[in-house]
């Protein structure tokens, strides 16, 4: 079985603000963590830090886009000459229970490092820290997985079940990330799928 190590937030994080669309655009968010926590990546039985943040800050590498299929892109860079692709998308809607409280922006990556023999590994940044020692899910179709939650971020808590997860995306039309924030708020993002397998597809041919 192939093990997965989760790969440093502040390098997607980087990746992503190198983007130019307006829609990866950064706003003010109350719950947001301070920037120091932002490289915080899950260190559990199934993931561990594929790169330290210093490599990561040294990287400052932008990213190259392959293609856009969709609602998601494709996209390649190497920050710290460490060669990654992946696809991203931004939910098609979020929702959070007490209403309109504010947060960053949530986004879902599934990415590939080759040097690391990992590939199509999922993670969600989620815009606000999540509540301590609480999982968050994720539902396609008729199936849902356990997500395991560090400061932002969440990873499929089970890493045996990311092949079958993979799949389930490929194949639906939608997918629902539901957490808690460290103030007890409750979110909802509904990601649409629509170019998520063409966007895959193009970022495992440049992986390869």
């Amino acid at each position: 079985m192939q093990i997965h190590r989760g790969w440093g937030l502040l390098a997607l994080l980087l990746a992503v603000g190198a983007l130019s669309a307006p829609a990866f655009a950064q706003q003010p968010a109350a719950e947001t963590p301070p920037a120091a926590a932002l490289p915080a990546a899950a260190k559990h039985h199934k993931h561990k830090h594929a790169a330290e943040p210093a490599e990561a800050v040294a990287g400052g590498t932008k990213p190259t886009l392959l293609g856009q299929y969709g609602d998601w892109g494709a996209y390649t860079a190497s920050p710290g000459g460490k060669k990654i692709c992946f696809a991203i998308a931004k939910p098609s809607s979020s929702e959070t229970n007490p209403p309109n409280r504010p947060r960053n922006p949530a986004y879902m990556f599934i990415s590939s490092r080759p040097g690391d023999k990992v590939s199509n590994e999922i993670s969600v940044i989620i815009g606000y820290p999540f509540k301590s020692s609480t999982d968050a899910t994720l539902a396609v179709g008729s199936a849902t997985f356990a997500l395991y939650t560090q400061q932002d971020g969440a990873w499929i808590k089970d890493a045996a079940e990311e092949p079958r997860l993979v799949e389930a995306l490929r194949a639906s039309q939608s997918a629902v990330v539901r957490g808690t924030s460290t103030k007890g708020t409750r979110s909802t993002d509904i990601f649409s799928l629509k170019g998520l397998a063409q966007a895959l597809d193009r970022s495992d041919r440049d992986c390869k």
